[in-house]
């Protein structure tokens, strides 16, 4: 009789972790119109706020994939505003632009870092222009995001001196709750 080869334990633990996150899944968005979802009565982009554990799963999902300049896509790379983009289209449907000042612009201004909750956006000014980064809050002071050249997509504290100096405020693209 021939041995059957038992599978790696990184593959077994993926596995089980995918089937335990299966289970813990919300039922799937309704699609929205490519560029409009739902908006509210100011104009602002809003999705259901029990949407955010999908954000923050697909986010970290992500994790480690390398950056692009203009990247869209975990298979060519991935800028700031594509991470944000392509996280917000597969978790939730939900068209954004390829811009981190656009998002900004389409979300909801959150008053101060207090205010933030998982699946909502942090923005920087790391160009000298208002709004140029973009990342995924995750919650106690953490945040995802596509950094820069030469670098991969990761987590990264609020509270470092760099980003610290650089935040320009918080927004949401989800409902008051």
């Amino acid at each position: 009789m021939r041995a059957i080869p038992l599978p790696d334990w990184r593959c077994l633990l993926a596995l089980l972790l995918t089937v335990w996150l299966a289970g813990c899944g919300t039922p799937p968005a309704k699609p929205t119109t490519p560029g409009t979802g739902t908006r509210n009565s100011v104009g602002k982009l809003q999705v259901d706020s029990r949407d955010r554990q999908e954000v923050v799963l697909y986010a970290l999902g992500l994790l480690d994939v390398g950056y692009q300049f203009g990247g869209g896509n975990p298979e060519a790379g991935l800028d700031c505003s594509g991470l944000v983009r392509f996280v917000y289209k597969n978790a939730l449907d939900v068209e954004l632009p390829h811009n981190a000042a656009e998002i900004a612009r389409l979300a909801r201004p959150l008053g101060d870092r207090a205010s933030l909750q998982a699946g909502d956006l942090v923005f920087f000014n790391t160009s000298g222009k208002p709004y140029s980064h973009v990342g995924i809050y995750l919650g106690d002071g953490k945040f995802i995001h596509a950094p820069s050249s030469k670098g991969k997509v990761k987590v990264e504290s609020m509270g470092l001196a760099y980003f610290a100096s650089r935040y320009q405020g918080g927004a949401t693209l989800f409902a008051a709750d």
